[in-house]
């Protein structure tokens, strides 16, 4: 019966549909699209350059790396530089993971915006703002492609969050909070944080084990042979996003319950 109504459905289409495209040698006929495509993009993915505009679009353009977007530090008059189409591959990502995928250059739209990163100082890191311009012209982008993706808020991220061993950007100072308040990429509820704090101290020590556990669970990438410090890299980068006044990579109860929280709002990854 299925058959029979799909051979109707393609006589019928016949009758009112636009020839097909002529190309450069062949025609193409788009009267029917399968059901079992689905977009190349699942993931947004953001960076800072750590250089000035003329660097960073040098090294955009003409080195092996490269990224579908570009805004600069103060865009003018809303304007961001498109270098890679969003139908092709960047190399924006390197060796990558998240939520169960890796070689996330493939499925995802990488975001380079103009900020020099961070400097050493007596005190320790000096890290630069993002201006309001320039995450204003990014809101814009992300929840322009969000919606023309379907991209889950979860799968709005940092490098930091798929390559936390190698990579620290976007940085404690990207305001991912607000992102959320405006509707882009994911935030855990407060209320939910403190129901799962239980009256625990926030900087009360937990298990490092079962943190490491509930970050795998949201998407990170956690393995049983990484070394203390690469623990501490991967707490450190979930910390950054999530709760960047304390990103030491200490395993304590308020990262705990906001991973919690987390998982509760947008469900495991796998």
């Amino acid at each position: 019966m299925r058959k029979l109504v799909f051979l109707v459905a393609l006589l019928l289409a016949g009758c009112h549909h636009p020839e097909p495209e002529q190309r450069d040698g062949y025609r193409v006929d788009h009267r029917f699209a399968a059901q079992g495509a689905r977009p190349r993009v699942k993931v947004l993915v953001i960076h800072y350059t750590a250089e000035d505009f003329p660097a960073s679009l040098f090294t955009l353009t003409t080195q092996e790396v490269s990224a579908h977007y570009l805004i600069p530090q103060y865009p003018r008059d809303g304007t961001l530089w498109q270098l890679v189409p969003e139908s092709e591959l960047a190399w924006h990502a390197g060796p990558s993971f998240w939520r169960g995928a890796t070689h996330i250059n493939d499925t995802s739209i990488g975001i380079e915006l103009v900020n020099p990163g961070y400097r050493q100082t007596l005190t320790g890191l000096r890290w630069a703002p993002f201006s309001p311009e320039q995450i204003a012209v990014l809101e814009a982008l992300l929840k322009d492609a969000a919606r023309r993706y379907r991209i889950a808020p979860e799968n709005i991220v940092g490098h930091s969050d798929i390559a936390p061993q190698r990579k620290q950007d976007p940085g404690p100072l990207f305001p991912w909070k607000q992102l959320a308040q405006a509707g882009i990429g994911a935030w855990p509820e407060a209320q939910r944080v403190r129901q799962r704090l239980a009256g625990r101290a926030p900087d009360q020590p937990v298990e490092a084990a079962t943190l490491l556990a509930l970050l795998l669970r949201y998407g990170y990438a956690v393995t049983p042979a990484m070394t203390p410090r690469e623990q501490q890299k991967a707490i450190a980068a979930f910390q950054m996003h999530f709760r960047p006044a304390d990103y030491r990579g200490l395993a304590d109860a308020e990262t705990e319950a906001i991973a919690q929280a987390l998982l509760d709002k947008y469900g495991a990854a796998f």
